[in-house]
């Protein structure tokens, strides 16, 4: 079998196809595309075979490569934790804008925000919790790998924090509402990091009166959340004292996070 008989009989996105074939072959998807003619040994069509069969079967592609790149850095990623996705990335953004001394990561995940933020701020103070270890160790190898160095803590939100003040605090908590219909299309995914009660805010109700206790003055609540919650969040940050809280869009055009700043 051929590279182009492989990637044509894959029965999945071309794209797919060739990341996954590159990964089998251990060569780059430039090569991969460039000589569609070479032939493939038995152990790489078989384990390209199987990566396209996972694929099929709905498996997300970062987890059959066990990897995935976020804000320039290439992270591993496992079922213990979300896929970081692009549009968290407006997060970072965000939050880099503000140029925070000290920054809280709560529920961290693959550790994917508190890491582009420490490599961009690498003189800040960086704290990532989360409440599955499983999880957490997922992100303490990332750190490892990228050499940045993060005080992690095993935790929900804000558990075992103290008395600890930040310039600013940052989440993409659950925020899928329990019975949505994407929901199947999620199911590889770990469904605590996904959906947080009826309507999909019972995490953020959580996380927004009590960061004020947290933030040093004029320090900043900066929040992801799904479409049309802006404004429930908007009004959560009202009544926990933020002051003009306020919503910002991806590159979609969704807001996709709201924060605010407490004097």
């Amino acid at each position: 079998m051929t590279v182009q008989q492989a990637l044509a009989s894959s029965g999945i996105d071309a794209r797919e196809a060739r990341l996954l074939l590159a990964a089998a072959t251990g060569f780059s998807e430039a090569a991969v595309f460039a000589f569609p003619e070479r032939h493939l040994s038995p152990e790489i069509k078989k384990i390209f075979l199987e990566f396209a069969n996972r694929r099929r079967g709905g498996e997300p592609v970062a987890y059959i490569l066990g990897r995935k790149e976020f804000y320039g850095l290439d992270l591993a990623v496992n079922p213990a934790v979300l896929i970081p996705r692009p549009e968290t990335e407006l997060l970072v953004d965000l939050a880099l804008e503000r140029n925070p001394a000290s920054i809280l990561d709560l529920g961290t995940g693959s550790g994917a925000v508190a890491l582009a933020l420490k490599r961009h701020r690498p003189l800040a103070r960086v704290v990532a919790v989360e409440a599955s270890a499983a999880a957490l160790e997922v992100a303490r190898r990332n750190a490892v790998k990228h050499g940045l160095d993060i005080e992690f803590r095993h935790g929900r939100w804000f558990e075992g924090l103290g008395k600890d003040h930040f310039d600013l605090i940052v989440a993409n908590p659950p925020y899928v509402a329990a019975g949505d219909p994407r929901l199947p299309e999620l199911r590889y995914e770990p469904v605590a990091a996904l959906v947080s009660g009826a309507d999909g805010l019972d995490a953020i109700r959580e996380i927004v009166p009590a960061a004020p206790a947290h933030l040093a003055p004029g320090g900043w609540l900066l929040l992801e959340h799904g479409q049309g919650q802006e404004s429930a969040v908007k009004d959560l940050l009202r009544a926990a004292g933020f002051e003009s809280p306020g919503a910002w869009p991806d590159l979609a055009g969704i807001a996709r996070v709201s924060g605010g700043k407490i004097e």
